[in-house]
């Protein structure tokens, strides 16, 4: 099946037949649906804080950060953002030479609001020696949006949305880089200053975010008194995944070449695992909010690593306990019934003999990595959300779900996914370490299981693409999770360009 020209790629990429066997041995069976009880709710696995109780979570934070603990905040930053201006292609592939389109409209209309106008308006005159202004007065839309969009101007179509010019301030426009960077000193900032941060970015993109950092770094620490830390990875070639035809063998290009394609976000699971901090913050490279707005972020925040801080320390005495086998009848009842109440697992599926076979039980549930995700009211956002879901061992827990993971002939899964009241907005803190400080080895809490398949097209031939379990989904489903309800007001993606000209990424 393989010629010497496929096993020196594999060896190059370092991924082992072995790994292939399994991959193409999923195209032939699939991935299993998850089992799905219930939407998690209010009632029921989201958490909703007010009043002294989130006062004092807050405070375990503050008290967390004193004692020293390392903090690393971790942005996936996505490829090129062509994505964002679907749109504005189509209107460039279209017929008509004026905006006709709500889209189109709104965006001429508000052009000047953007916060990359100016460049843009200087990319025009370089161009075509005519302002923005003019072109449009001329009827030349569609120059406007090949200045902004090709590589003979701003080139933004191949940009990552990471390097695009997001919010205006008075000082100079910023990007989400210089975005993430700021906010992460309200809220990741350690005892001692520092501030780490880690982004994972596209090869042909790393050298423009390394030099974008250098440039805006010392600024930034000047005016907001800290010591940036900043570091980049890429998506291991290891975890790109084999392209398989329709008849699922191996898909090959025109050259006879195999094809591999990007494994998705949850092959990040293996950057993550590399970063060596106590506590890890992760946030999406768009969604981000200009500093009248970052008051607000970092309260919720700091409330959802006090949240982490806190249940990951009761876990940690109880495993203490249990592991030195100094307990009672009582502490037994008590943890069992942290694991049901505090982090919902459900255990109901399961009988112990004795004692020693629920301490082994409560260990296996507790001795595992945390993590803490922010939670949305339901608006109609696309996206994955909270769930309860079956576990393999009889036990059921708490999860995110996506689309692609829901039987679409299960009609109370469908029912649940249609009708929860809570979407995911990928806002998370994660406790890595276990209770004697050593890392956990993540990829180790991977379910496999929780992969899925899609039909792409390559040179006008159909192929099967394998995606590896969601970094938030598959990647972390064996961790304790805790849901906690926060804001809309926390979650303000930059999905497509007209998304910035929301009131939350105007700055005036």
């Amino acid at each position: 099946m393989f010629n010497n020209a496929d096993l020196e790629l594999l060896k190059h990429k370092e991924i082992s037949l072995i790994t292939i066997d399994e991959q193409l041995k999923r195209f032939k069976i699939g991935f299993p649906f998850l089992s799905i009880i219930s939407a998690a709710s209010e009632e029921k696995g989201i958490l909703k804080l007010a009043g002294a109780e989130k006062e004092e979570y807050l405070k375990e934070w503050v008290d967390y950060v004193k004692s020293g603990k390392s903090i690393t905040k971790f942005v996936p930053a996505s490829g090129a953002a062509s994505r964002m201006f679907k749109d504005l292609y189509g209107f460039l592939e279209s017929e008509n030479d004026v905006p006709t389109s709500d889209f189109e409209k709104t965006f001429f209309d508000n052009i000047h609001k953007f916060a990359f106008f100016e460049i843009l308006d200087v990319a025009c005159k370089d161009q075509y020696d005519r302002d923005i202004d003019g072109l449009i007065a001329d009827g030349k839309y569609k120059d406007i949006v090949t200045v902004l969009l090709s590589s003979k101007g701003l080139d933004y179509g191949n940009l990552p949305k990471g390097l695009l010019t997001f919010h205006s301030y008075p000082e100079g426009n910023r990007t989400p880089v210089g975005e993430h960077l700021t906010e992460g000193a309200l809220y990741a900032k350690d005892k001692y200053g520092n501030v780490n941060i880690h982004f994972t970015v596209s090869p042909e993109h790393m050298e423009m975010f390394q030099l974008l950092v250098a440039a805006r770094k010392l600024g930034y620490e000047q005016k907001l008194g800290v010591k940036y830390h900043v570091s980049f990875s890429v998506q291991k070639p290891s975890t790109d995944t084999i392209a398989a035809d329709m008849d699922n063998n191996p898909f090959r290009d025109t050259n006879g070449n195999l094809v591999f394609r990007p494994g998705g976000h949850g092959a990040l699971i293996e950057n993550l695992n590399e970063i060596d901090s106590d506590i890890i913050f992760i946030k999406n490279i768009d969604n981000v909010v200009p500093d009248r707005l970052k008051d607000n972020e970092s309260h919720y925040k700091c409330l959802l690593a006090g949240v982490l801080v806190s249940l990951q320390k009761r876990a940690y005495a109880y495993l203490e306990k249990l592991v030195s086998e100094d307990y009672t009848a009582t502490d037994l009842k008590e943890i069992l019934s942290f694991t049901e109440n505090e982090l919902c697992i459900n255990h109901s599926g399961i009988s112990f003999k004795n004692d020693h076979d629920l301490n082994h039980y409560l260990q296996s549930k507790l001795d595992r990595p945390f993590r803490v995700c922010g939670m949305v009211k339901n608006i109609g956002e696309p996206g994955g959300g909270p769930f309860i879901t079956k576990n393999e061992d009889g036990t059921a827990s708490l999860q995110i779900l996506e689309s692609s993971q829901i039987d679409e002939n299960d009609a109370v899964a469908v029912n649940a996914f249609k009708n929860g009241s809570h979407f995911n907005p990928v806002d998370l803190v994660c406790g890595v370490k276990d209770y004697k400080g050593e890392k956990y080895n993540l990829p180790d809490y991977v379910d496999t299981n929780t992969g899925f398949i899609s039909q792409k097209s390559k040179n006008g031939h159909e192929l099967k693409a394998l995606e590896l379990p969601g970094l938030w989904n598959g990647a972390m489903s064996d961790w304790n999770t805790i849901f906690v309800e926060v804001p809309i007001s926390t979650f303000n993606p930059v999905k497509t360009v007209n998304d910035l000209l929301r009131p939350e990424h105007q700055n005036n």
